[in-house]
């Protein structure tokens, strides 16, 4: 059973990854459930969220895309559905058949294309396909959100009585108008509209002249608003119509809602199923974004991260367009421990954090962005302590807070921990802290956990080169310039190059020296040793990529020469193909000369015909013959290279044909006004001629030789004339 602590997720900022997944859910509720994500309790769970992400991220790189999940929440209609005699709008109605649309698209597509996501269909095929709610609301409303007339036979007939009656109430209106206009009752406007109902605009000298209702007056007091009389009667009775309409579309939902009711559990099933397809695709796009993988998953105590990304610093680094280090980290049976010293500022703690944060991630269904060839196990407890974390409302110093850590690690750690310390022993007295960390750290080792810890303490980096199953590491530095390299070197401590540090930030020689009196001799030289052990292995590094790089580069040249050698090589055999064929013609030529000149001595046509027909059957004799089927073969193999040239070919042509769409659709450059005496040539041709005439949009050019007489649009301007 996996149980990680809230304040290992906080140490090792898994919040802010979360913010980051969330970032890519397409709705509120994936949004919500994505910063919900915690690490799962077991195994199962965990490899089915890997898999399930896992093969969403596949989708992006095949042509079995997933179809599009999106939806608008349906909460509060479900909440709606379990209450009696409550009815659902149009639009709720249309976001049900939606959402079961969308779930019955996504369900199908993956019990078709199950070979592709065996996962994704495995997980969600007890979810239940119906169309009957879709079916049954397509029936009553129509696309646009409307109760359609073919709802009820009342509603039709109530719908179609409403018409007819409109028709007639349009009309009696008409009547009355143009009536009024005769007579100039109406004012310039002649009609507007009050309350959605047509009323005639009468100048308020005749109001008493118009039967009607008084609907209103003009701000001026000048124009008076009269509903005409013969529309009062049928304007009552449309409102008794529509007042039935009503009463009938409320009937329809109400029956259309009952029919729904008992769909609730399963509707509810279609958000929850959406909604976990929204968050597997914002992880499958974050994985993507961060170029994460899912290693594999060993059931051995092995953890091998080979050129892991720390993923918060990753997208960080990636905006500011920076590079970021990947480190190689390696934990088994055999090295279970790795004590990580050297200066400030060399990444030690991102080193830490990146394998905290990676596992963390792997064991929540996240992706993590690591080499292929990355092996993880998956850990009951992972347990921190990262940080000063002093408490001011607690009163606890720093120190009083990590014995309180470490006592609780005491408590928690055994074999399937792992357990990740940062500054380790600091908040003490050096002595007296450096012995106790020794001991908490003895303890973990005993206790077979996994683990990494950063630390200046030498007896902590000395404990680690004694015990055979922990080691030491060291982020490397540039012996000259002291610089961070960023990169883990296992195998040796870190000297914490504290003196060459102080020196390099101008701190007085004089100064140096009487601090290097004030400690111990063997601890200087023990640190000096270390610092010149640790260059020495820098050294070592770049003669090796040297080494590396030259050797690559031998390699190269290497297969070049292979390469020029086969060249040459095919172009002799070519040339002794050509030579030879060019001496058997020259053959060839001599024979049919000397018996020309035979025949020209001897006049013999049938010793001619003789020899010419033996020196045939001697060229025929060495040539191959070809079956029908290599015939065929050959035909064949012509056929496949003519079409691979048309495809070719047919690419050509539609690129040729984009491009001059898009010229197409460039802004066409103002064309100039053309006058006789212009210096012109045809569009796409040569010659250039003088305008002598235009007339309405032709022109007469002359080419000195001829004129023609051409549309003025098919002209381009040479030249214009000059003035005198």
């Amino acid at each position: 059973m996996v149980n990680i602590h809230n304040k290992t997720l906080q140490d090792l900022e898994f919040t802010t990854v979360l913010e980051q997944v969330s970032e890519y859910c397409v709705t509120a509720l994936g949004n919500e459930k994505a910063q919900q994500i915690t690490p799962l309790k077991n195994i199962e769970e965990t490899k089915l969220a890997l898999n399930l992400t896992n093969e969403y991220l596949a989708s992006f790189y095949n042509e079995n895309r997933i179809p599009n999940h999106g939806f608008e929440p349906i909460t509060n209609e479900l909440k709606l559905l379990g209450i009696e005699n409550s009815f659902l709008e149009t639009h709720a109605l249309k976001k049900i058949a939606s959402i079961s649309i969308t779930t019955n698209d996504i369900l199908i597509f993956l019990k078709k294309f199950q070979e592709y996501y065996p996962s994704l269909y495995g997980f969600y095929s007890n979810i239940e396909l119906t169309k009957a709610i879709i079916e049954q609301i397509d029936s009553i409303i129509d696309r646009f959100g409307d109760l359609k007339d073919n709802a009820s036979p009342l509603l039709a007939d109530l719908r179609q009585q409403i018409n007819k009656l409109k028709g007639k109430i349009n009309q009696s209106f008409a009547t009355a108008l143009n009536t009024y206009h005769n007579l100039e009752y109406l004012d310039d406007i002649r009609e507007t509209v009050v309350d959605n109902k047509r009323v005639l605009a009468v100048k308020a000298m005749y109001r008493r002249k118009v039967k009607g209702a008084i609907m209103g007056g003009s701000k001026t007091g000048s124009i008076v608003y009269i509903e005409p009389e013969t529309t009062l009667q049928q304007t009552r009775e449309l409102n008794n119509l529509e007042y039935e309409e009503n009463e009938e579309v409320i009937r329809i939902l109400k029956e259309l809602t009952d029919f729904i009711r008992p769909y609730k559990p399963l509707l509810s099933n279609y958000q929850a199923f959406l909604t976990d397809m929204d968050v597997i695709s914002a992880k499958a796009k974050y994985a993507k974004s961060i170029n994460a993988i899912l290693p594999e998953i060993t059931n051995e105590r092995h953890l091998f991260l080979r050129e892991a990304f720390h993923p918060i610093l990753y997208v960080n680094n990636k905006k500011k367009k920076e590079k970021t280090f990947p480190q190689t980290v390696e934990l088994d049976q055999n090295n279970r421990i790795i004590v990580i010293s050297g200066p400030n500022a060399g990444g030690k703690s991102i080193t830490l954090k990146t394998v905290g944060l990676l596992q963390i991630m792997l064991q929540s269904g996240l992706l993590v962005p690591v080499h292929e060839r990355s092996k993880l196990f998956l850990f009951d407890r992972i347990i921190t302590d990262i940080g000063d974390n002093q408490s001011i409302e607690n009163h606890l110093s720093t120190y009083s807070y990590r014995l309180k850590q470490m006592n609780y690690f005491l408590k928690k750690c055994n074999k399937n921990t792992l357990f990740l310390i940062d500054e380790f022993g600091t908040g003490s007295d050096p002595e007296l802290g450096g012995a106790l960390a020794e001991t908490f750290l003895e303890e973990f080792y005993h206790r077979e956990a996994f683990g990494i810890i950063t630390t200046h303490y030498s007896n902590l980096k000395i404990l680690a080169n004694e015990l055979p199953y922990m080691q030491n590491a060291n982020m490397m530095f540039d012996e000259k310039t002291l610089e961070p390299i960023f990169k883990l070197a296992l195998g040796q401590a870190g000297s914490s190059f504290t003196f060459e540090v102080a020196q390099k930030n101008g701190i007085p020689y004089g100064l140096i020296n009487r601090a290097k009196k004030k400690i111990e001799r063997g601890k200087v030289r023990f640190d000096r040793t270390i610092a010149k052990l640790q260059k020495e292995r820098s050294k070592l590094e770049k003669t090796e990529q040297s080494l590396k790089l030259n050797e690559r580069k031998k390699q190269s040249e290497a297969e070049k020469l292979e390469e020029i050698n086969n060249k040459i090589q095919k172009k002799l055999e070519s040339y002794q193909e050509l030579y030879d064929s060019n001496q058997r013609l020259i053959y060839l030529g001599q024979k049919v000369n000397d018996l020309a000149e035979s025949y020209f001595n001897n006049k013999q046509k049938r010793e001619l015909m003789h020899e010419l027909f033996k020196l045939v059957q001697i060229e025929n004799s060495k040539r191959k013959k070809v079956s029908i089927k290599q015939q065929k073969a050959l035909k064949v193999k012509e056929q496949q290279v003519k079409n691979e040239a048309d495809k070719k070919m047919a690419v050509i042509r539609k690129k040729k044909k984009e491009a001059k769409k898009k010229e197409a659709l460039k802004p066409a450059k103002p064309k100039p006004i053309l006058k006789i005496g212009d210096r012109v040539r045809l569009e796409d041709g040569r010659a250039i001629g003088s305008i002598d005439k235009i007339e309405k949009n032709k022109a007469v050019v002359n080419y000195g030789i001829f004129t023609t007489n051409v549309s003025i649009d098919q002209l381009e301007l040479v030249e214009s004339m000059k003035k005198p």
